[in-house]
C-alpha cells in the first residue's frame, strides 16, 4: 500500500489536467500591453500582465486589498518552504512586515517581500546543505526515545540555526531509520554469508539518504530565476481561485503533452542521478525504442544536434534544458554519448518521431461474470484528452470512446461501463460531445461567465443516441471537471447509474489558457523578452442542466461504494480560496426514456456488498488510512517503530493479499484489436498486463452485477 505522503502526490500529480476551453475573448483583447515602459524588465512585464488580465478576465476577481495580501502571504510561505525546513522563525517575522503590503507592492510594481525572500531563502539553502552533510557523517543513536512530527502544518517554525538544524537531525534520522527498517527486514531472510553487521547497514542506510538530498539539492540550485519568481506569482494567482495559474513556457509545453498524449522527441523518461541525465523507462514504438541502443540505466553525458560540430555536456545541468536539448522536431537526428553501468561511452545518433503515450488514450475490453449470463462493454478514459495544435497524429477523447462504442456494439454486449475513476478532467468540448453518444441531442451543461446569462451547451449530431442499452458510470474522489460534467449529465437525464466514493472532487470551473507572447503588440520593443508563458485563469463556471453546480459538492453516486481517497482530504472544499456553490436556472430537457430505477438497484448492490469480504477490508483500509494520517507523530526509536511498521504490515498484507485475488470475471481484449495486435509483442504484453489489473478491480465485479440488475 501506498504511503499517504505518496497517494496525495499522486492525487496532486493527476491535478494537473484541468478543464480548459480556448475562447474567442482573448482574440479580442487590444493590445493594451503597448503602453508599458520601454524599460520594464522581463519579470515586471510578467507580472503587469497577468494583473491585467486577472482583474480583467477572471470570473470573480477579489479586491486587491490588506485581506488579499495576507492570503498572498499565506499561500506564498507554503510553496515557498512547505515542510517548514528552510525558513526559521526569525525570517519568518521578517518576512511579515511585509504582510498587508503586498497589494501596495503589487500596484506600485515593486517586490520588497520576493527580494527578501529569495535572499533569506538562499541563505538558509547553504545552510542546511551544509546540515545534512554534517548531520549525516556520523551514526544516529536509535535507541533514544524521541519523536518526529511528520506533518508540517502541526509544527512550528524553528527558533534561530539551532532549532533548524534540530529539524533537520530528526528529518534525516527518520529518513535513515526508513532505509534501515527495510534493510533489517530483508536481512532477516538471507543466508549467513550474506548478512550485515547493524554498524555496516545503519551506514549505508546514510549514504542512501545523503545520495538522495544531494540530488535534491542539484536539482534545487538549477532553479531559474524565473521559476523562483512563478512561484511568487503563482502565490498571488492562487488567491483568485486554486486553478488560476501563471505558466512559464517549460511548463506551458508539458500541459500540452497531458491534453494531447505525444510529443516530438526521442521518447525516453529521464531522472536527474548524481548529476547525469539517467534514462529511468523508455516508451514502447518511441524513437528510441525502435533505434534499440539506449538502454535503461544509461547516463547521458553529451548531447549533440546534427548539424553542430560540438556536443553540449549536460552533466550538472537542470533536467528541463537538458530534456529541451534532447526533445526535437520529427525527422531531425540527435546524437547522445552514454555510459553504461560498466563505465563504457557510447555515442546513440536516434532520429526523433511523433511520441505517442498511449496509456493517455481511451481503451475497452469485454467482461463476463462468472456465469456467461451478462457480457458487458468496458471503456476506460484516463483524461479528456484533446489535440488543440490538430497534428495529423492527434487524437481526441470524443472520438475515440466513439470508436471505441462501436466497437463493443459489434461485440453483442449487454451494458456499458465508462469509468472515470481517477479522470482530472481536461477538454469541456468534448465532455459535451461525449455525452452526447449517451443521450443524443439536447442539453448537456450550462456555463456562465460573472456578467450575464447562462449559455446552454448542448450535444448536436446525433438525433439520437450511439448507444441506448444499460450503462454504468465509475468514478471516485479525484474525478474533475470534465468527469464531472458528464457523470452529472448522466444522473439528471437518468441516462446511467453513477457509482464511487461519497462525491467527486468538486471542480465547478472553467478554464482558458493566455498565451501572454500573443498580446504584445508585433512593434513592441518589448518583444524581445520572449517567451513570456502564459497565464491559466477561471473564466466561467459551468452547472449542471438541473441548475445545482459540481463546484465543492461535486457529483454524489447513486450508489455509494467504499473510495480510498475519500477520507485524505482530497477535493476543491480543501482548498483555499476556492469559488463558492451556487445555483442557475435548471436548463430545459427530458428523463431518458429508460430512466434507471436508482432505489432499486440501491438495495440489490447494498445486499451484495455487504456480503462481500473485498469491500469490507477496503473500508478497514480507509480506516487505517484515516488514522495513520491522524497519528503524524513517529517515534525515532528503532524497536518502537519496527514494532508499529510490523503492526502496519500485518494490516497491509491482508489488504495487499485482497487486492491481489481476482474476481470472478473473465476479461478478454476486443475482437478487433486482437486483430490488431497480432505480431505486435510489445503491443500484446501491455495489453495482457492491462487486462490482468482489470481483473483484480472488485469495483467492475460490482458494476457488472449492476448492469445484470438493469437487464
Amino acid at each position: 500500500m501506498k504511503s499517504v505522503k505518496n497517494l496525495v502526490s499522486d492525487i496532486a500529480k493527476r491535478r494537473i489536467i484541468i478543464s480548459f476551453v480556448i475562447f474567442c475573448f482573448l482574440a479580442s483583447i487590444p493590445f493594451f500591453f503597448y503602453s508599458f515602459r520601454s524599460h520594464t524588465g522581463k519579470s515586471e512585464l510578467i507580472m503587469q500582465m497577468n494583473i491585467q488580465l486577472l482583474k480583467m478576465q477572471h470570473f470573480s476577481p477579489p479586491e486587491i486589498d490588506d485581506p488579499f495580501s495576507e492570503k498572498v502571504f499565506k499561500a506564498y510561505l507554503k510553496i515557498l518552504d512547505p515542510f517548514k525546513q528552510y525558513l526559521t522563525k526569525e525570517d519568518i517575522a521578517e518576512l511579515e512586515k511585509y504582510k498587508w503590503l503586498i497589494d501596495d507592492q503589487i500596484n506600485n510594481n515593486t517586490y520588497e517581500l520576493y527580494d527578501l525572500s529569495v535572499m533569506l531563502w538562499d541563505k538558509r539553502f547553504a545552510e542546511t546543505q551544509s546540515f545534512y552533510r554534517e548531520i549525516l557523517e556520523h551514526p544516529f543513536d536509535f535507541t533514544q526515545d524521541e519523536t518526529y512530527e511528520a506533518d508540517a502544518d502541526k509544527s512550528e517554525w524553528a527558533a534561530g540555526s539551532s532549532g533548524l538544524k534540530e529539524v533537520w537531525r530528526k528529518e534525516l534520522k527518520y529518513r535513515t531509520l526508513l532505509n534501515l527498517s527495510g534493510m533489517i527486514k530483508l536481512q532477516e531472510n538471507a543466508p549467513d554469508s550474506a548478512r550485515k553487521d547493524f554498524a555496516s547497514m545503519e551506514a549505508e542506510a546514510r549514504k542512501k539518504v545523503l545520495k538522495s538530498y544531494e540530488d535534491v539539492y542539484q536539482y534545487r540550485r538549477q532553479l531559474k530565476a524565473e521559476d523562483r519568481f512563478a512561484m511568487y506569482l503563482n502565490a498571488i494567482a492562487s488567491v483568485f481561485d486554486p486553478h488560476t495559474q501563471y505558466q512559464t513556457p517549460s511548463n506551458k509545453a508539458d500541459f500540452d503533452i497531458q491534453m494531447s498524449g505525444q510529443f516530438e522527441g526521442i521518447g525516453a523518461t529521464l531522472q536527474v542521478s548524481d548529476g547525469y541525465a539517467k534514462v529511468m523507462d523508455i516508451i514502447p514504438g518511441s524513437a528510441s525504442w525502435m533505434q534499440g541502443e539506449l538502454k535503461i540505466n544509461d547516463l547521458i553525458i553529451r548531447v549533440k544536434q546534427e548539424h553542430d560540430t560540438e556536443a553540449v555536456n549536460i552533466y550538472g545541468m537542470r533536467l528541463d534544458d537538458a530534456v529541451k536539448l534532447i526533445r526535437g522536431k520529427k525527422g531531425t537526428k540527435v546524437t547522445l554519448t552514454v555510459k553504461r553501468i560498466d563505465g563504457s561511452v557510447h555515442d546513440i545518433t536516434i532520429t526523433r518521431d511523433v511520441v505517442i503515450v498511449e496509456e493517455t488514450y481511451a481503451k475497452s475490453a469485454i467482461l463476463t461474470d462468472i456465469t456467461g449470463n451478462i457480457r458487458v462493454g468496458y471503456i476506460y478514459l484516463p483524461s479528456f484528452y484533446v489535440d488543440f495544435k490538430h497534428t495529423p497524429t492527434g487524437r481526441s477523447s470524443s472520438e475515440d470512446v466513439a470508436k471505441e462504442v462501436e466497437k463493443l456494439k459489434t461485440e453483442h454486449i449487454q451494458g456499458i461501463i465508462l469509468d472515470l475513476r481517477s479522470n482530472g478532467g481536461g477538454s469541456l468540448p468534448d465532455a459535451v460531445r461525449m455525452s452526447g453518444l449517451f443521450v443524443g441531442n439536447g442539453p448537456i451543461v450550462q456555463t456562465k461567465e460573472s456578467h450575464g446569462l447562462p449559455r446552454v451547451m448542448q450535444a448536436t449530431g446525433n438525433s439520437s443516441a450511439s448507444y441506448d442499452g444499460p450503462m454504468v458510470v465509475l468514478v471516485n474522489s479525484i474525478s474533475a471537471s470534465a468527469s464531472e460534467i458528464l457523470a452529472a449529465a448522466m444522473q439528471d437525464y437518468r441516462r446511467a447509474v453513477i457509482i464511487g466514493g461519497p462525491g467527486t472532487y468538486g471542480k465547478g470551473t472553467v478554464q482558458t489558457l493566455a498565451d501572454l507572447d500573443g498580446l504584445l503588440s508585433p512593434t513592441s520593443s518589448l518583444s524581445r523578452y520572449k517567451p513570456l508563458g502564459s497565464l491559466k485563469l477561471t473564466i466561467q463556471k459551468f452547472f449542471r442542466i438541473n441548475g445545482g453546480s459540481t463546484q465543492l459538492k461535486g457529483v454524489t453516486p447513486d450508489i455509494i461504494l467504499p473510495d480510498i481517497y475519500s477520507e485524505l482530504g482530497v477535493g476543491e472544499r480543501f482548498e483555499d480560496n476556492s469559488l463558492s456553490w451556487s445555483s442557475v436556472q435548471p436548463a430545459k430537457y427530458s428523463v431518458w426514456k429508460n430512466p434507471v430505477p436508482v432505489d432499486k438497484l440501491q438495495q440489490k448492490s447494498l445486499e451484495r456488498t455487504s456480503q462481500n469480504n473485498r469491500f469490507q477490508l477496503l473500508s478497514n483500509q480507509i480506516a487505517s488510512m484515516k488514522k495513520m494520517k491522524d497519528e503524524s507523530h513517529l517515534s525515532l526509536n528503532l524497536e518502537k517503530f519496527r514494532k508499529a511498521e510490523a503492526k502496519r504490515h500485518g494490516e497491509n498484507k491482508l489488504f495487499d493479499e485482497s487486492n491481489k485475488k481476482e474476481t470472478h470475471l473473465a476479461i478478454e481484449a476486443l475482437t478487433e484489436d486482437k486483430i490488431k495486435l497480432a505480431g505486435d509483442s510489445v503491443k500484446i504484453n501491455r495489453s495482457q498486463k492491462w487486462i490482468a489489473g482489470l481483473k483484480k478491480d472488485v469495483f467492475l465485479e460490482e458494476a457488472v452485477a449492476i448492469i445484470g440488475d438493469l437487464k
